[in-house]
C-alpha cells in the first residue's frame, strides 16, 4: 500500500516516541487516535499537528473505521492481550506494545488468532533496533569475539535530574503488579533485557532470580535484583538492577543508564549506553587480540530506537514480510521473563 493508515490506541506518554516516525515517513499518515480520556487524545493530536484525525475514547471505535489500516496499540500491560484480539479479528494490521500478554496462555490467544486472521501481527520491540546495539550485533554476527559464552546487563536506575515526567497515571498502573504483570524495574522495563539476552544468546534453559524490594515515596520498587540464566551449549548470562537515588544520570528520557557485556571465545563487545548516560562514554566497544577498538559514530539518543524499529515495521509491511517481533519471539521473551518471577518466589531453579 502506498499510504498506511495508522491509529494509535493509546496516547500516554510513549505515544510521543511512537508517532515520530510515523509522522515524518512519507508511506504513513495517523488518522485516528484512542484514549479513555479523549481530551488527552486531543492533545497529543494538536502536539503531532495532525489534521482533524478521529478521536475515540473506546478503541472499539477506532476499529470499526474504514479509514484506519494498522493500529498501534500502547495500552497498559493488562489490556494487551484483549485489545489485540479485537484488532486482528478486525482485519487490521495490529502492532501490540511489549509484552505480548501477561500470561503464555493468553500470548498463545493471540498468536492463534494472528495465525487465524491472516493480517500482519508484531509485538514492538526498540531496543533490538537501537543503534549500539545494531552495530554490536554485527560485530557478533562477523564473527569478532568467536563463539559468544557469556552475556552480562545491567539497568542503573538513578536521579532523574533531566528527562522527561512520567505522568501519575502511567505511574500507578506500572507500579500495580496486577496490571503490569510485574514490578517497574524487572518485568516492565526487564522484558527489553530479556529481549535483548534472547537477541544475542537465543532462548534459555534455565533461568534463577532474585529479585529485592525498595520503598520510594511510599511505592515498592523491585531492586536490587540479580536474575541468571543458562543457555544451551554451557552458556550463561545474568541481568543486574540496582536503583542509586542520588545518582546522576544523563537523559532525556527515563533516568536509567543501560549497559551490556559479551564475552566470546575470541574477545569482548561493550554496549555502553541506553535510555541515559553515566558520563560521556564510547557507545560500543570491542577487545580482541590486545587492541581495543572504539566505535563512535552512531546515533545514540533512546528515541533512535523507537525511529527506526517503527521504520522497520512500515517497510515490512509495504513488502509483505513478517516484522519483528513475532508473536513466537515476542512470547519465547515473555517465557524468560515469567521464569524470572517465579524463580524469585519460589526460591527455585525455572527450567523453560
Amino acid at each position: 500500500m502506498d499510504t498506511i493508515r495508522v491509529g494509535f490506541v493509546g496516547t500516554g506518554r510513549i505515544s510521543d516516541l511512537h508517532a515520530l516516525e510515523y509522522l515524518r515517513n512519507p508511506h504513513t499518515e495517523i488518522v485516528a487516535l484512542c484514549d479513555s480520556d479523549p481530551a488527552l487524545a486531543a492533545a497529543r493530536a494538536r502536539a503531532w499537528g495532525l489534521d482533524r484525525p478521529a478521536i475515540c475514547a473506546d478503541y472499539r471505535e477506532l476499529l470499526a473505521l474504514e479509514s484506519v489500516d494498522l493500529v498501534e496499540i500502547l495500552l497498559p500491560h493488562h489490556l494487551h492481550a484483549e485489545a489485540a484480539l479485537a484488532g486482528l479479528a478486525s482485519g487490521k494490521a495490529v502492532f501490540l506494545q511489549k509484552p505480548i500478554a501477561l500470561t503464555l496462555a493468553d500470548a498463545d490467544r493471540v498468536i492463534d488468532a494472528a495465525d487465524r486472521a491472516g493480517v500482519p501481527f508484531r509485538v514492538f520491540e526498540n531496543f533490538i533496533f537501537y543503534p549500539p546495539v545494531i552495530a554490536a550485533k554485527d560485530l557478533v554476527d562477523r564473527g569478532a569475539i568467536g563463539r559468544p559464552l557469556t552475556i552480562r546487563l545491567k539497568s542503573h536506575v538513578g536521579r532523574p535530574d533531566s528527562g522527561w515526567e512520567v505522568p501519575a497515571a502511567a505511574l500507578a498502573w506500572r507500579l500495580d503488579p496486577a496490571r503490569a504483570g510485574g514490578g517497574p524495574l524487572v518485568f516492565d522495563d526487564g522484558i527489553h533485557k530479556f529481549a535483548l539476552a534472547w537477541h544475542f544468546m537465543g532462548p534459555a534453559e534455565e533461568v534463577h532470580a532474585w529479585i529485592g524490594s525498595t520503598v520510594v515515596q511510599g511505592y515498592a520498587i523491585d531492586a536490587p535484583a540479580l536474575v541468571s540464566f543458562r543457555f544451551p551449549g554451557g552458556r550463561v548470562g545474568n541481568i543486574e538492577v540496582v536503583f542509586s537515588p542520588e545518582v546522576a544520570i544523563d537523559t532525556e528520557h527515563y533516568a536509567q543508564d543501560d549497559r551490556i557485556e559479551i564475552t566470546g571465545t575470541e574477545g569482548v563487545i561493550w554496549i555502553n549506553r541506553g535510555h541515559g548516560q553515566l558520563g560521556h562514554v564510547v557507545p560500543v566497544q570491542l577487545y580482541r587480540d590486545g587492541v581495543r577498538t572504539d566505535y563512535r559514530s552512531m546515533e545514540t539518543g533512546w528515541e533512535t530506537s523507537f525511529v527506526r524499529a517503527v521504520r522497520h515495521g512500515i517497510e515490512a509491511l509495504r513488502r509483505g514480510e513478517q516484522p519483528r517481533l513475532s508473536g513466537r519471539d515476542a512470547r519465547e521473551v515473555l517465557r524468560f521473563a515469567l521464569a524470572a518471577q517465579e524463580s524469585a518466589r519460589t526460591g527455585a531453579i525455572v527450567g523453560l
